[in-house]
């Protein structure tokens, strides 16, 4: 459904046709919810797995463990430079057919051929079956047959999506939406040198999203990571994004935050001041060879505009900064009550050591509100699941929050409905 944004009065929730009711958080304790969700959504949606970089040539290969599916992939460049994605199994008995010393451990690669560790079975960069051991001993064998299963796969803008259904609903494009392909031309391909960070979270994965779609908790939580002079008056005064857009299942805040390269000294940390770097990124801009952004940045004509944050649906986080770097989160829930958190700093590559000091000061700034927001939330899960509290309100800074909810209840309605028509 599309929806258009906020006029000047109203609020965010009620424009985008949202409840104001209290929400419960089900979702995130109980087990069942978790099963319905694995079946409904992550088996069903376009799902995030990676960048074009990551098999840059014929033969490169990555593993994706997607535990929430119940499944491994392995994706690659075949001989054509196609980007293909398979399920990560051999034909013959069932072993997985690529990995390294730990079969659960992802892994990547250059190969010729994919080979199966247990009994030599040999596939081709696009799928097919080459070679089988001692072929004449078995009956009525026809290689054509047993290929590797192909997973839907597609790529927009360099990110790699699968979609692990027999028949997906829509072509990615079609999926994304004209909210998130507005940002088509935004050279994404410059910002090859990356900072990736993983972790486990004892906590939903849907918390974690939350975390990263609401600035309501920015002033409090985050306080020490601005100099006292500002962070004072946050806390006391708080912070509100200025745009918020809600297009099909995908969400979007826009904010200008704080520019520390134009405050004066006293109100700049130290570090911030020698790196040149921290919060929102290194202060001086690479130039991107653009005329002009995008209609997709900046939507809402935010002025100083400072960070887009799209949260495509269901795990995705792309995070576009005016000081042209970018950020990407994918959250893979593990469980009920936990989950797989994968960050990446995505920056053209640094011509100076100087640059490079910048990447390094925001790479380390990102760690530490990244901390401070998982140790949060396992926090938050912990009450949550002792069942204390039932009903929880949402102020209108956590409209995209109320509509993670929603639609992720709605993806589960009808999965129910689609069951029940046969």
């Amino acid at each position: 459904m599309s929806r258009l944004p906020k006029p000047a009065e109203g609020s965010w929730t009620e424009h985008y046709g949202l409840g104001t009711a209290t929400v419960t958080y089900e979702g995130a304790v109980s087990p069942d919810f978790y099963d319905l969700e694995r079946e409904a959504v992550f088996k069903r949606a376009w799902l995030h797995v990676g960048r074009v970089e990551q098999v840059p040539r014929a033969g490169s290969y990555f593993t994706k463990e997607i535990v929430v599916a119940g499944t491994s992939i392995v994706v690659g460049r075949d001989t054509e430079g196609r980007v293909r994605a398979f399920q990560n199994v051999c034909r013959h008995r069932g072993n997985k057919l690529v990995w390294n010393d730990f079969p659960q451990q992802e892994t990547s690669g250059v190969c010729r051929q994919f080979v199966c560790k247990y009994h030599g079975w040999r596939y081709n960069l696009d799928g097919s079956l080459n070679f089988v051991q001692q072929e004449d001993e078995f009956f009525d064998l026809d290689k054509g047959d047993f290929g590797l299963v192909p997973v839907h796969c597609d790529v927009w803008q360099g990110f790699i999506f699968v979609n692990l259904a027999d028949r997906p609903r829509e072509s990615l494009p079609e999926y994304l939406g004209p909210m998130v392909t507005a940002l088509d031309g935004y050279p994404f391909d410059l910002m090859t040198e990356r900072r990736v960070y993983r972790t486990e979270v004892q906590a939903n994965w849907k918390l974690f999203v939350d975390a990263a779609q609401e600035f309501y908790h920015a002033p409090v939580l985050h306080a020490r990571q601005n100099p006292p002079a500002l962070a004072v008056p946050l806390q006391q005064n708080g912070f509100e994004a200025p745009y918020y857009q809600v297009h099909g299942p995908h969400r979007l805040v826009s904010t200008n935050g704080i520019r520390a390269w134009e405050l004066p000294d006293d109100k700049r940390k130290r570090m911030d001041v020698i790196t040149r770097s921290g919060l929102f990124g290194a202060w001086d801009a690479p130039d991107l060879g653009l005329e002009k952004m995008p209609a997709g940045i900046n939507p809402g004509g935010v002025q100083p505009w400072g960070l887009d944050s799209f949260q495509v649906f269901p795990n995705f986080l792309l995070g576009i900064w005016s000081q042209n770097w970018v950020m990407s989160y994918t959250y893979w829930p593990t469980s009920h009550n936990t989950h797989v958190f994968e960050g990446t700093l995505h920056f053209v590559p640094a011509r100076t050591p100087s640059e490079y000091l910048a990447h390094e000061m925001a790479g380390v700034t990102f760690k530490e509100y990244l901390l401070q927001d998982a140790n949060t939330l396992e926090a938050t899960q912990s009450m949550l699941e002792s069942g204390v509290v039932q009903r929880f309100p949402l102020g209108d800074q956590e409209v995209l929050c109320r509509a993670l909810i929603e639609e992720t209840q709605r993806w589960i309605d009808e999965y129910k409905n689609e069951r029940q028509g046969g």
